[in-house]
């Protein structure tokens, strides 16, 4: 029996972007490709960005440090009325999962382009998000059920048994986590623990979790509409990072059989359809070396690595978060949408492959990789300036291949071909992980990196002793408040025309 053709409701006419760089220009792309007009918002050191440049409209919210800017709910609130912004995409990061913004959004008659706050409130709190996992049946570490005190954690940490893991309850990012190895390190560990959650995000909460050794890190992606229709779009391995912060991401994963993977896809949507989430989402999951899988958390948002999942299966994220938003149904059934090849993303962020020490600093010139199957999401140009202000995220270089050793290949040369001759950078770290034996065989976990890291340094593959002093001076400069010239950034104005190979083109738009 064919499927009913569901009617298209009425699109924005204008959305405003809360947020800059690579996300913003990347949400502009889709917005400009559906005849959205778009509004950028922007700091005072964001005048020259790309991303103000892309923008049909763009308007100024506030000097430099982002808790005076893209953290100002209310004047970039004032800046989608004033335009006229029916509308407001967060991206990720900054406004996208604070409730009070969509609460504020609502109450000016803007759409937030995201779930609801209910929805968001139940899992920004990770502790709540355990418990309702647990509910929906999801296999969880052992830990508390709930956020802890002191006493609390000592009895739990010592109930499940070391080494633990103290989280942030209303964390997320890899901020607000700490390993315990033993009961004498646990007094300090929930100290610095909620003096970071207090800072970062305004509450001292944590809870305790079993710390699972050298786990894989798979997440899978969720979409779901206000009719009760939701749908998962495979899964992703996140295994490759530092300091609890993503860096290489692909899909599918080659460590779990499809069995596996299938239960994986069941347990994220039941926890979707127990919590009633609407748009896009993903869940994630820590894999032991059983492939057994348990629920860390959830995101609200749309994620960094949402491209390779664009690319296997030849669907726009940020288009299916608008229409979602705009109250169409979801247009295709779990059955249609179909995975085909293999991709991989590495996030290019400026610092020193060896220290991971910070670097900033202008790009005088630079040279992006181009050709079949590559497409690189960013905001840099020549002028560009890399300062301590904001996230150091530069660009992000996904590939796809028909299989996974052809997708490592096409990542490698192209990563050959990125040149940023004014700032050191981590392309040595990916490369260096994307020819290690792990990698390459598959059986990387959460500590890859770091090996690689290590071995890095033994060997003296990355920079000279002088240059990481170099680095250093620079980051400490920029954290007191120098590391910038003062120079106003001048963009290459036809820059922007990244490539944005879709395997799937000749298939046409899936709406």
């Amino acid at each position: 029996m064919p499927r009913r053709r569901r009617r298209k409701q009425q699109l924005f006419s204008k959305i405003l972007i809360a947020n800059r760089g690579e996300i913003a220009c990347r949400i502009i792309r889709t917005c400009h490709r559906l005849n959205i007009k778009t509004v950028a918002v922007y700091s005072e050191a964001d005048a020259h960005a790309l991303h103000v440049q892309q923008a049909d409209e763009a308007v100024l919210i506030g000097p430099p440090p982002a808790a005076e800017s893209y953290l100002n709910a209310a004047t970039i609130i004032q800046a989608a009325l004033e335009t006229g912004a029916e509308a407001i995409h967060p991206g990720y990061g900054f406004l996208s999962e604070n409730t009070a913004f969509v609460n504020a959004c609502t109450s000016a008659g803007i759409v937030f382009i995201g779930p609801s706050v209910e929805t968001m409130e139940r899992m920004k709190n990770k502790a709540e998000a355990r418990r309702l996992a647990s509910e929906a049946g999801l296999p969880l570490l052992p830990g508390s059920t709930g956020a802890v005190d002191d006493t609390e954690a000592v009895a739990m940490a010592q109930e499940i048994g070391f080494p633990v893991m103290v989280k942030a309850s209303q964390g997320g990012g890899g901020i607000g986590i700490r390993q315990v190895n033993t009961p004498e390190e646990l007094p300090e560990a929930l100290a610095r623990a909620r003096s970071l959650a207090e800072s970062a995000f305004g509450s001292s909460q944590v809870y305790v979790e079993k710390f699972l050794e050298a786990p894989s890190h798979i997440e899978v992606q969720v979409l779901a509409d206000h009719y009760g229709n939701a749908v998962h779009l495979y899964e992703r391995d996140c295994s490759i990072q530092r300091r609890n912060q993503k860096v290489i991401e692909e899909s599918p994963t080659v460590k779990l059989k499809r069995r596996r993977r299938n239960k994986m896809y069941e347990a994220a949507l039941a926890l979707v359809k127990h919590i009633g989430y609407t748009n896009a989402g993903t869940i994630e999951f820590l894999v032991d070396k059983d492939n057994n899988f348990y629920f860390v958390e959830m995101n609200t948002r749309l994620q960094v690595e949402h491209p390779i999942t664009e690319m296997i299966t030849g669907l726009d994220l940020v288009e299916l978060q608008i229409r979602i938003a705009a109250g169409e149904h979801l247009p295709f059934d779990q059955g249609d949408i179909k995975r085909k090849g293999h991709a991989i993303e590495a996030r290019i962020y400026p610092e020193d492959p060896t220290t991971l020490l910070p670097a900033s600093g202008r790009l005088e010139s630079l040279e992006l990789p181009t050709g079949n199957h590559i497409r690189v999401d960013s905001a840099i140009f020549p002028g560009y300036e890399i300062t301590t202000h904001y996230d150091s995220l530069m660009a992000k270089v996904i590939v796809w291949g028909k299989s996974r050793d052809k997708a490592i290949e096409t990542l490698s040369k192209a990563l050959n071909n990125f040149q940023l001759p004014d700032i050191t950078h981590n392309i040595p770290l990916v490369q260096a992980t994307l020819a290690s034996e792990e990698f390459k065989k598959g059986t990387f976990t959460t500590l890859t990196l770091g090996k690689t890291v290590d071995q890095m340094r033994q060997t003296g593959a990355a920079l000279s002793e002088t240059e990481r002093v170099a680095v250093a001076v620079t980051a400490l400069g920029s954290l007191l408040g120098g590391g910038t010239t003062g120079r106003p950034a001048s963009p290459w104005k036809g820059y922007g025309r990244l490539s944005q190979m879709n395997p799937w083109s000749g298939r046409g738009n899936r709406w």
